[in-house]
């Protein structure tokens, strides 16, 4: 098996070395300091599951590597339409794109034979076709990441939690590219499991995400502060009854509680959300793929969702401003 990690940040170089281990032919796409440490040092993971090094190749010019068997994707939703230049190389006729964001994929309608809404894209993530344009939807493979990882210095990952990297088609089969790529991340050490519709772990993943990112760049607030404040406690739990709402329209069950979700998060601890972090470093918000897209399926539709249109509208402004004032 050949893989490409294009975006070999945080997550991506925690799988990428995960797969060298297994014995996968691993290529890592990066730059900067990162990439430079990575080439002199390779991937150097802490972890409490114990620290381990894997030197696989590290490039920033997809050339280098040509067509794979998969690419797993470790860019932000909102660099998607843009990472044509970098993705085509790697590109064959059956190569697969393991999309492992956050939020609602652009795919998400795709492969859903007899829905009401089969085919139909959701403009917060494809605005336009732009994304399916580059990333064609016959091409992708579900990825809901539950695991926690940081760049703790150049070449080097922190693994703070979680192993599990959900897999799933949008058609819902069970595919051989699927159970390939499975098997080898479990022989890494990683968890896989193959589901039969990724869709219901993208909702109980978007719970959380949908309330504590945007509530935490907006309060600039961790994981415990958001959960031990009675009203923000409220909040996301009104946010969460919205999406659950949105969720079993398109029929979808999420299968947890919102209190067991919101204790989950609470220990997590005094935690920064990856959209606090973005909003801290100047870079664009995922707002899109994890409030805008939720909102829109809700119009589509025609659930009542006004908590999460009224802080989505909120997290909007704050986002278009941050980025105007860091450039």
């Amino acid at each position: 098996m050949k893989v490409a990690v294009l975006g070999a940040g945080a997550i991506g170089a925690y799988v990428g070395a995960a797969l060298h281990r297994a014995g996968v032919e691993v290529h890592l796409v990066a730059r900067g300091a990162h990439l430079e440490a990575m080439r002199r040092n390779g991937v150097r993971v802490h972890s409490p599951r114990g620290d381990f090094t894997a030197a696989p190749h590290a490039t920033d010019d997809p050339a280098d590597i040509g067509p794979v068997d998969h690419v797993f994707l470790g860019l932000k939703a909102h660099q998607y339409a843009a990472c044509g230049p970098l993705i085509n190389p790697l590109l064959g006729p059956d190569t697969a794109v393991v999309a492992a964001q956050n939020g609602i994929p652009w795919w998400y309608f795709h492969g859903l034979t007899g829905h009401p809404l089969e085919g139909t894209r959701i403009e917060a993530v494809d605005p336009g076709g732009s994304v399916s344009a580059v990333l064609d939807t016959r091409r992708a493979i579900g990825c809901v990441v539950y695991c926690s990882t940081e760049i703790e210095a150049p070449g080097v990952i922190r693994h703070v939690e979680g192993t599990r990297f959900s897999l799933g088609e949008p058609d819902r089969t069970i595919s051989a590219r699927c159970k390939d790529l499975s098997e080898a991340m479990v022989a890494g050490g990683l968890k896989a499991p193959i589901e039969p519709d990724l869709r219901d772990d993208i909702w109980v993943k978007l719970m959380g995400n949908v309330a504590f990112n945007p509530l935490s760049a907006l309060t600039r607030a961790t994981m415990a502060e958001m959960c031990e404040h009675r009203d923000t406690r409220e909040l996301v739990a009104l946010m969460m009854s919205e999406t659950i709402a949105v969720a079993r329209a398109v029929g979808c069950r999420p299968r947890i509680s919102i209190e067991k979700r919101i204790d989950g998060a609470q220990r997590v601890g005094h935690h920064k959300t990856s959209m606090l972090q973005d909003l801290e470093a100047g870079k664009a918000l995922e707002t899109d793929a994890i409030i805008g897209a939720v909102v829109e399926i809700a119009r589509l539709t025609g659930v009542a969702a006004p908590t999460l249109r009224s802080v989505y509208a909120a997290i909007d402004l704050l986002g278009r401003k941050a980025l105007t004032a860091a450039s």
